[in-house]
């Protein structure tokens, strides 16, 4: 990218967007904020951000009611003091990208955002296709089919699939698929691989039979029953 990446900062604490908006400052974001659910709908639209960092809890419209509103047209890390197995998969469903529960460090929601940058700047960059079963995807394309059917994934997910696929057959941990999925270069928090299996698992294994298996103890697989 030939310009610094667009972070729009959504969140109805002055003290909050202006901690973060100083912080995407240093360290060479270019940044735009939002107080509310509906200026964040028009800052989107005039801004064009890479990614959005979007407060779940406001006052006018919430975060996930901004996010269904905005699509899945620019990624999505939410920031919520409610971090519960249900909000997370709300979140998901409406194609968020990952979570920092408050309160949160100004070192970790850097992290994430430049992981999540270069995920969704990475992903569609290779030609190449994957295939397990009656799943398929096209790389290129950035396009998933199971049954001849497509499957709308976010970009997040996308790259989830990706890594099981590439691994198919074998067991992979939840700290190797963070690693290679999620990029983090610190410890970063499991249940968001926990969340992102659930909800991928709704999304490719609505046909028979399934094909994302947990394993107990070890990690996931992508692979036929036995």
């Amino acid at each position: 990218m030939d310009r610094p990446a667009r972070v729009l900062v959504v969140d109805d604490e002055p003290n909050i967007r202006a901690l973060l908006s100083q912080t995407l400052r240093l360290v060479s974001f270019e940044v735009r904020t939002a107080e509310s659910g509906a200026q964040a709908v028009t800052a989107a639209r005039d801004f064009a951000p890479d990614i959005v960092v979007l407060d779940v809890m406001m006052d006018d419209l919430d975060g996930f009611e901004v996010a269904r509103r905005l699509g899945e047209r620019y990624p999505v890390l939410f920031l919520t003091a409610r971090d519960t197995v249900e909000d997370r998969v709300q979140g998901l469903t409406l194609g968020a990208d990952d979570y920092v529960a408050k309160p949160f460090s100004l070192e970790e929601v850097v992290l994430r955002i430049r992981a999540i940058l270069r995920r969704s700047r990475t992903s569609g960059e290779d030609p190449h296709t994957l295939a397990y079963a009656d799943l398929e995807m096209d790389i290129g394309a950035h396009k998933v089919h199971r049954a001849g059917t497509q499957v709308e994934l976010s970009p997040t997910e996308f790259n989830l699939l990706e890594y099981l696929l590439a691994n198919a057959g074998r067991v992979v941990s939840k700290a190797q698929i963070l690693e290679n999925v999620w990029r983090y270069d610190f410890d970063g928090d499991s249940s968001i691989v926990e969340s992102y299996v659930y909800y991928l698992r709704k999304k490719i294994d609505r046909w028979d039979p399934p094909l994302i298996h947990t394993v107990r103890g070890v990690g996931y697989t992508l692979r036929l029953p036995a």
